[in-house]
């Protein structure tokens, strides 16, 4: 939606999400709808510092696409074991987890799927492939280890 409406990602990230904390909230309460908030600020703000803090010049794009989408999926099960999401799509994985019994990590995925492939009307068919790459190592990270009854103590 950056490249089409020219919006920033960190703002649009936090309105995107806006709507799904309604859902959030009235389906999964106040606790998992504040840290889902606080978790879609903490990326929105460290979106805007990563490249200072961070710089990626001249890392191999595939790499960096393989190893991000491990790392964001590692983070995403820190964050779903803590009772939280970062909004969105991760509220909707989540409810159709809990009340389907359908696996967080395939929802996910096909929601991601849809969201690629209309990326080809705004990006590059080779930066639509290496993103649909990310979103499959992604979502496989959640869909072989974010299940029901995992995390029971």
């Amino acid at each position: 939606m950056s490249y089409w409406t020219g919006l920033p990602f960190e703002v649009l990230f936090v309105l995107v999400n806006l709507p799904f904390f309604g859902l959030a909230l009235s389906k999964k309460g106040v606790g998992f709808t504040l840290r889902s908030l606080g978790c879609v600020i903490a990326v929105s703000a460290m979106t805007r510092v990563h490249a200072d803090l961070l710089p990626l010049d001249g890392l191999d794009t595939v790499y960096g696409v393989v190893a991000g989408n491990l790392l964001v999926g590692l983070g995403l099960l820190v964050i779903f074991r803590h009772g939280a999401s970062l909004g969105g799509f991760n509220v909707l994985a989540l409810l159709l987890q809990e009340r389907l019994n359908l696996r967080a990590g395939y929802v996910q995925m096909g929601l991601d799927v849809s969201v690629v492939l209309l990326a080809l009307f705004v990006v590059a068919p080779v930066t639509v492939l290496l993103s649909a790459l990310g979103a499959v190592v992604l979502n496989i990270i959640l869909a072989f280890n974010h299940r029901p009854g995992r995390y029971l103590a």
